[in-house]
């Protein structure tokens, strides 16, 4: 099979799965009958020539596999759908965006868990193996397996209903954890798993495909690939370098203009939202030439209002240092501070970390020693919690 047809495959893949799941619910054996149906594909269409309607076709023999399996395997209830399937002809719905659409958003049904909507996504419209997502989570395969049933069993019967803003926000949040947990592992030896990363700008460039118009959808395409555009910088013989110090050069020059073009158009087009905001914020940063040349006062201000459109202790987290950078440290600590009630924060190292931030900046050796070092106790990655022990030890003199 040509690059061409498996591309082809890839994308068609999600919607031929959804046709599935509009004509027959969320059946066990759908995603092996798809499955096979690729496979098919694959050994058949590079001897006999990609068909004129791929999509259609592999529709009709995923849904003749799924027959089989319900002939083989069912209960009498499903004899008797297998039944009615067989009789009725295959209906080709041609909306494929919208089928496709309407996987995902299944996916991301309010009903799971966060944890098993990322799972279930990656799994039926990512295309990923359960031993490749469990590979991403650090879990066994076995432990991933019965997450993804207890998923599929929880959506089997539920009604989609309108998939209204709110759903799509769902969806975009779980695009967004994706992407965050390939950036920056919250657990393991290794500070991103490059493989989730990169499958959530590739489903987001997906749904963007999907929703041309949603200015929110590029915002988040556009946070993606200015984020991940300093990847190449990030780490200097396994250590981590923050983003003061990384060699600018390697940066990826490509997705920074993409990024900026897209954030860009979409502050101009319709309703400014969270995640066009936070891509501001990272072009400012990516625009940069040196870190000396960061327009703080900017990013002071686009803090300040996406504090207004979305607040959160970690929006507040990000602003303490802007403010600390334009109105001097103790300006940034005084914000920070009203963060120490806050039980979902003073248990996360980021906390800790920025505090050290700022109180190295002030002068305060002593302080900032110490708040690395809680930071560093905190820290789930093995390659932060180094960064941030040679940070205290520096203030140590050792």
């Amino acid at each position: 099979m040509s690059e061409v047809g498996e591309d082809l495959l890839r994308v068609l893949a999600p919607q031929v799965l959804a046709a599935l799941v509009r004509r027959n619910g969320w059946v066990d054996g759908a995603e092996d009958a798809v499955q096979e149906a690729l496979v098919a594909a694959a050994t058949r269409w590079p001897a006999e020539g990609v068909p004129d309607n791929p999509r259609a076709w592999l529709v009709t023999v995923a849904s003749r596999r799924l027959v089989d399996h319900l002939r083989a395997d069912a209960s009498r209830r499903r004899r008797e759908e297998q039944d009615r399937l067989a009789r009725t002809p295959v209906q080709v719905d041609h909306a494929a965006y919208d089928d496709s659409l309407e996987l995902l958003f299944l996916c991301c049904h309010p009903e799971l868990s966060p944890s098993s909507r990322i799972a279930l996504t990656l799994r039926a419209v990512g295309g990923l193996s359960t031993a490749q997502i469990a590979a991403a989570f650090l879990v066994p395969e076995a432990t991933m397996a019965q997450r993804l049933s207890r998923a599929r069993q929880t959506v089997r019967d539920v009604d989609l209903g309108q998939a209204g803003p709110d759903r799509l926000d769902a969806v975009l949040h779980v695009l967004y954890l994706v992407f965050t947990e390939g950036h920056t592992s919250t657990d393991g030896a290794d500070l991103t798993a490059t493989a989730l990363s990169d499958e959530a700008i590739r489903l987001t460039r997906w749904l963007r495909a999907l929703l041309p118009d949603d200015t929110e959808v590029a915002g988040l395409l556009a946070l993606m690939l200015l984020t991940d555009s300093h990847r190449p910088a990030r780490l200097r013989a396994g250590a981590l370098v923050p983003l003061a110090e990384q060699d600018r050069s390697l940066w990826d020059r490509a997705a920074i203009t993409e990024g900026v073009d897209l954030v860009t158009g979409a502050l101009t087009a319709g309703r400014v939202g969270p995640y066009q905001l936070q891509a501001a914020i990272a072009a400012v940063h990516s625009e940069a030439v040196t870190a000396a040349d960061t327009d703080w006062p900017q990013i002071a201000g686009l803090y300040q209002l996406l504090d207004r459109v979305a607040p959160s202790p970690v929006v507040t987290l990000n602003r303490a240092v802007a403010v600390g950078m334009t109105a001097g440290p103790g300006a940034g600590l005084a914000l920070l501070a009203t963060l120490a009630a806050d039980k979902r924060m003073t248990r996360n190292h980021r906390l800790y970390a920025t505090r050290a931030h700022l109180l190295e900046l002030a002068g305060d050796t002593e302080a900032a020693r110490a708040d690395y070092r809680e930071a560093a106790k905190r820290a789930t990655s093995a390659v932060e919690r180094r960064h941030l022990t040679v940070r205290a030890a520096g203030l140590s003199g050792l």
